[in-house]
């Protein structure tokens, strides 16, 4: 068996040495680093994205010596190869002149960064905007490796989850630094409105120690809309509506002071405006949601000295619950009310010492204040959220094979909780307030021999207030033996804190009693992965392949008890074992010019101890399929977007028998496929969409369990493993006004 997979990565090999490869960097005026620009060879489909460090490496085709290099925001630019003993410095101008929408290649939506050490995906503006994207949660739709769903059909909270753990594991950043922790996180995916985005990183396993150390399942990164950058526009604008009935309004502006400072304005409106009950249990199935979201940003961007500060404000209220029937009374309904007020400052310094080097002195603090108040039915949980977060960071290149990093970083999470978690009005309100301050240092090493072997390895060390003094190691390998073969392994513990009511507090809208043990650990585990990325010639176009397996093991766990009693939620330390296993495939290739097949395949098994029995996680899908197609015709004025997902079956949490000897509900839950499509119009400042989710209408037959006696002790609307609303519609304009614009 092993000699059939040797021959073919031999094989692979092998080609190595039929092409030359040409490499180089790509740069702005400034001499900063490009990262995701288009390269390729003028007149084929042969062609790669920069990486992390703005680098490339392409082969030679023999059929083309024009190498075109392109990016948002820049004047693209065709460079003559005479020579591949050499490494090409690309410096690309500010602004696109664009008369009218002529695309000779399509943008690339979502990308996977070859030349990173770390398996990481870049999802750019292209690939948002292939779907209805009004906010993070929505943002993949496209993606094969994170499942965003419904975490209960009451709040209308959406949870990540990413390598078959909740998103919980995943750690949260924006422009790399930790957000949307502990209280924010059961709603934080409708924070982030999608036309402020700039681009999303999902990086899979374990990550770097810079940004701290409770990603144990991966990053998610966010990168907003800067002014300072050349592609920012003047100013843009999207206004979408649905047949829910969702309304949405985003603008931006930004405003160039002088050749140093310049600063945006980026405002956001949604508003679900009607109660919907597809299924006529009574309860609404998407909640009224009416939120306000505003952001002001600063840059100075010096030879030397770099700056950018902002401060962010949001306001929102959802409503949700029974909705108004024939014979029922006002008075007896069940509610559920959360009102949210969030505010964020941010501050970011960085001393360049050596460009050449890349020789830096980084200082980012930030700082947020979270206040909640929520109603479910009669239990309320109201918090408020105080963090502030520090980090000062060197950087250098000692010389192109080793560089070197390291940092100290502290932050403080608070916590001022108000509760009551039975819905009996005459229980008074429980006080509790907890705190967590984590000082922490770190040092992180990088060695690059000639961009064939990497290796990356961290050590931080951080003492928590709450749980004492605990070291995370993480390694990174990656080695390619030519250009066509990418190998990458990876290894490294992660922590957590777990705040139990703070993240988990969508679970109230259910009869269940809380239990929730004393003596809580900090969660531990490993995380291992390996995976190959394969990129094949064919036919003058490169089919690209990746596969992956990642290993979660947990040493430590905050176990999220719902199969021992089914009229309760507990939570108690790991007393057994807790894992999880993904294996994942995808393949990418265009077919002919302007059209792109995509197909993945996941298959997970997730396994917890539950009270001395070891079973499936509750809730979560063995397998997933994922066939996505994008066409753009030729002058990129119509583009075609559809993706059909295929998630497969799980087992439910473990049911109770009814009076009438029925089971509360199944034991497991089936298979289900979800397609979604929209077409967009562009025209030279302005496109037109239109397109529809879940066109397949699949519904969870009856999510909320004994809909009509919320008040009894059956009631749960936590019990989801599917979508609560069927087909949608919606029909969108975006407008933008480019600084080059006449």
């Amino acid at each position: 068996m092993i000699r059939y997979l040797i021959f073919p990565l031999f094989l692979l090999g092998s080609l190595s040495s039929a092409f030359s490869q040409v490499r180089g960097i790509v740069k702005d005026i400034a001499g900063e680093p490009i990262i995701g620009a288009n390269v390729f060879w003028l007149g084929t489909t042969t062609g790669t994205t920069t990486g992390e460090s703005g680098k490339f490496s392409l082969p030679e085709t023999g059929t083309s010596d024009k190498l075109v290099v392109r990016f948002v925001g820049y004047r693209s630019d065709t460079i003559h190869i005479d020579r591949v003993d050499t490494v090409w410095e690309i410096v690309l101008q500010d602004g696109a002149v664009m008369d009218e929408v002529q695309v000779s290649a399509r943008r690339m939506g979502t990308m996977k960064i070859r030349a990173g050490i770390l398996n990481q995906d870049m999802i750019s503006t292209a690939e948002l905007s292939r779907a209805a994207c009004c906010n993070l949660g929505e943002s993949f739709t496209t993606n094969p490796s994170v499942d965003v769903s419904y975490s209960d059909a009451a709040t209308g909270a959406k949870q990540i989850k990413l390598l078959g753990l909740s998103g919980t594991y995943v750690q949260m950043l924006a422009e790399n630094i930790p957000n949307y922790r502990g209280v924010a996180s059961p709603y934080a995916l409708g924070y982030i409105p999608g036309p402020w985005m700039q681009s999303i990183q999902v990086s899979k396993g374990i990550s770097s120690v810079k940004n701290g150390y409770e990603a144990i399942t991966g990053q998610i990164n966010v990168e907003f809309k800067k002014p300072q950058l050349p592609e920012a526009d003047w100013v843009s604008a999207n206004l979408f509506a649905s047949s829910t009935s969702r309304y949405e309004a985003n603008a931006d502006a930004t405003l160039k002071l002088s050749k140093r400072w310049s600063t945006s304005l980026l405002a956001h409106y949604e508003n679900e405006t009607k109660a919907h009950d597809g299924n006529d249990d009574g309860f609404v199935d998407i909640p009224r949601v009416e939120q306000y979201n505003v952001w002001n940003r600063w840059a100075y961007m010096g030879d030397h000295y770099v700056f950018q500060a902002g401060f962010k404000a949001l306001s929102e209220s959802r409503n949700s619950g029974q909705a108004h029937h024939a014979g029922m009374q006002s008075d007896d309904l069940y509610k559920v009310g959360i009102d949210t007020e969030r505010y964020e400052l941010f501050t970011k310094n960085a001393y360049i010492f050596n460009k050449e080097k890349n020789t830096n002195l980084a200082l980012i603090l930030s700082a947020s204040w979270h206040n909640q108040d929520a109603m479910y039915g009669r239990k309320l949980y109201n918090v408020d959220q105080t963090n502030a977060y520090a980090s000062l960071m060197f950087e250098t290149e000692f010389n192109k094979q080793n560089s070197f990093s390291a940092g100290l970083s502290f932050n403080y999470d608070a916590y001022d909780q108000h509760y009551r978690l039975e819905n009996k009005t005459e229980l008074p309100l429980i006080k509790a307030f907890a705190k967590e301050a984590v000082p922490g240092v770190y040092v992180q090493y990088t060695l690059n021999l000639n961009d064939q072997w990497m290796l990356m390895a961290g050590l931080r060390g951080d003492y928590s207030s709450e749980h004492g003094f605990f070291v995370t190691p993480r390694a990174h390998l990656k080695y390619n033996p030519n250009e066509y073969v990418h190998f990458r392994l990876s290894a490294g513990k992660g922590y957590r804190t777990n705040h139990v009511l703070a993240e988990n507090n969508y679970l109230l809208s259910s009869s269940r009693k809380v239990e929730i043990a004393n003596g809580l650990d900090m969660e531990e585990a490993w995380n291992y992965g390996a995976s190959v990325s394969t990129y094949i010639p064919i036919l003058g176009k490169t089919l690209n392949i990746n596969a992956e397996y990642y290993y979660t093991n947990f040493l430590k766990q905050v176990v999220v008890d719902m199969d021992s009693n089914p009229h309760e939620v507990a939570f108690y330390n790991l007393d057994g074992r807790s894992y999880s296993h993904v294996f994942q495939v995808e393949a990418s290739y265009p077919f002919f010019k302007g059209f792109t097949l995509t197909g993945a395949y996941r298959l997970t098994d997730a396994q917890t101890t539950y009270k001395g029995q070891r079973m499936e996680k509750p809730l979560t899908s063995k397998y997933k399929g994922l066939l996505t197609a994008s066409y753009q015709t030729p002058l990129g004025i119509w583009q075609f977007d559809a993706t059909l997902q295929l998630n497969g079956g799980g087992r439910m949490p473990a049911p109770y028998e009814l009076a009438d000897g029925q089971l509360s509900w199944e034991r497991r839950y089936g298979s289900f496929e979800q397609l979604s499509a929209q077409i967009t119009r562009y025209f030279r400042r302005w496109s037109i969409y239109v397109g529809g989710e879940n066109l397949t209408n699949f519904k969870q037959k009856n999510p909320i369990i004994d809909a009509a006696n919320p008040w009894g002790s059956n009631f749960d609307s936590t019990m989801i493993w599917g979508p609560v609303h069927g087909a949608k519609a919606y029909i969108g304009v975006r407008f933008n006004l480019a600084r080059n614009s006449d």
